[in-house]
């Protein structure tokens, strides 16, 4: 039993999940929990493959009676999003996640929880290793680094699963059976600058926005809430056209799919422009904290004196760069014609980081139209040509197409219904689901997506509903139970 969730029912879940905590697990640096996950199969006798990318496969056969039934491939990603808050000390290679329970709530102690999705995993673990469940012919599918590219998805062969239906565990509303996702891709742009020398008579400062709430660039993307990018090249901009500002260097957000909260520059501008720059940057700073108010509640702007840097970067680069960043859309583009509440195509201005005489932007696109995420992607290259950046547009992933004729979807909604006494919501995500890749590759799969109820993912205010994984690991188990027959 565990020493901080034990207490917690579906008690083999939550010890599972909290093994999981305990072993550092970020996004490329997967190898500890593959292992963990592999050695725990094998002394439980189940088929067990590690395929050529390093996605874990495992079986497990139907129990008697259920051998007519279509099978069922558990499916949940193995990596976490390492964020964490600025005061805290943590090492995600290295330091276990530190779960506590908050009410109905488990949080984690100044990081991200890793909820996501960790609790579909340990939910498929303990699907594996119960012998109590009834069930058809089960395969769990663990994949890699879906947070920062799905390469498990992207990697997965033809041939090494022989299910008929995926349940991917990797929604975070309970009592929503997802149906549909968008596809994505990756803009890498970068600048090349030359160092020049700081002027004379130049004053030198660290220009800082955070307190930022972040969060999913797809799942909360329609929040409005702040991008600490985008509102420290406001400062950058307006100063430089205004007060001879000079910048030395910029970074700013750390995830492609995460929305930036914390942005830092260096910059330098003659001293007698210093007392009018920390009156404007105080000024701008109740501008923004009025912009969002009731959205972002602990936004801050600070401006401190530093050593003066080595360099500033030319002065057509930056006049570029932060005229370009400015002119970068962000946010949502554009709603959903054919699903209420969906946003339908979106950008995340995620990361700008200077380094090595280059600044890199990375942007990641959603949309569920296929056309209007390419001419998103021609609208931001048309911005950056002009702007004299390299742009390259890759990783590119298809949606997932809802198909309201799904027999795993019939047998879902009949089941909850007659559980809870309430019908489901079926939606579509405005996220990529590793389903559209999937699906790409196992074209027979019918499909669903469901989870207990996760808040703030990718942020350390990540947290989950205690009662809502009961209730999703009650409706699995019921779910596993009425298969549809072959």
């Amino acid at each position: 039993m565990g020493n901080i969730l034990g207490s917690l029912q579906p008690a083999a879940l939550w010890n599972h999940f909290e093994e999981i905590c305990k072993i550092p697990h970020p996004s490329k640096h997967e190898e500890a929990i593959r292992n963990h996950i592999v050695k725990w199969a094998k002394e439980l006798n189940l088929e067990t493959k590690v395929d050529e990318v390093g996605n874990v496969i495992i079986r497990k056969p139907a129990t008697p009676g259920m051998e007519n039934r279509k099978g069922i491939v558990l499916q949940g990603h193995i990596d976490m999003v390492p964020q964490k808050n600025n005061d805290t000390v943590h090492d995600f290679e290295k330091d276990p996640i530190i779960p506590w329970i908050d009410g109905e709530w488990v949080r984690a102690k100044g990081t991200t929880l890793g909820a996501d999705n960790g609790i579909g995993v340990a939910a498929a673990m303990a699907v594996l290793e119960a012998k109590n469940l009834v069930h058809g012919p089960l395969e769990a599918l663990f994949t890699i680094d879906e947070e920062t590219g799905m390469t498990g998805a992207f990697g997965l062969k033809s041939g090494l699963l022989k299910a008929d239906i995926l349940m991917n565990l990797d929604t975070e509303e309970e009592g929503d059976l997802c149906v549909g996702c968008a596809g994505g891709t990756n803009a890498n742009i970068k600048f090349h600058f030359s160092e020049e020398k700081v002027p004379a008579d130049m004053v030198s400062y660290k220009v800082t926005v955070k307190g930022l709430k972040g969060g999913h660039s797809g799942v909360d993307i329609n929040l409005e809430r702040g991008n600490s990018n985008k509102i420290l090249n406001r400062i950058l901009w307006f100063a430089n056209k205004n007060m001879g500002l000079q910048l030395s260097s910029i970074d700013g957000g750390s995830l492609r799919n995460a929305i930036p909260r914390e942005s830092a520059a260096i910059i330098t501008l003659p001293k007698t422009n210093a007392d009018a720059f920390a009156k404007y940057v105080k000024e701008f700073t109740a501008i923004v904290i009025n912009e969002y108010k009731g959205v972002e509640t602990d936004l801050t702007i600070s401006v401190e004196p530093t050593d003066m840097p080595a360099f500033v970067i030319d002065k057509k680069t930056t006049f570029n760069f932060l005229n370009a960043i400015y002119a970068t859309p962000n946010g949502v583009m554009r709603d959903s014609q054919d699903m209420k509440g969906l946003v339908e195509t979106s950008t995340n201005l995620a990361i700008v980081k200077s380094k090595d005489k280059t600044i890199e932007v990375m942007c990641l696109l959603r949309s569920s139209v296929d056309s209007a995420k390419d001419d998103l992607e021609k609208m931001i290259e048309s911005v950056y040509n002009l702007a004299g950046a390299e742009s390259v547009f890759n990783g590119s992933y298809p949606g997932w197409k809802p198909n309201m004729a799904s027999p795993i979807l019939k047998e879902m909604l009949a089941a909850y219904e007659k559980q809870f006494g309430t019908k489901p919501h079926i939606s579509a995500i405005h996220a990529g689901l590793e389903c559209g890749l999937l699906g790409g590759v196992y074209k027979n799969w019918d499909m669903i997506s469901f989870g207990p109820t996760i808040c703030f993912p990718h942020s350390p205010d990540e947290k989950v509903n205690v009662p809502s994984v009961k209730k999703f690991w009650d409706f699995l188990v019921e779910t596993l139970k009425n298969a549809p027959v072959k």
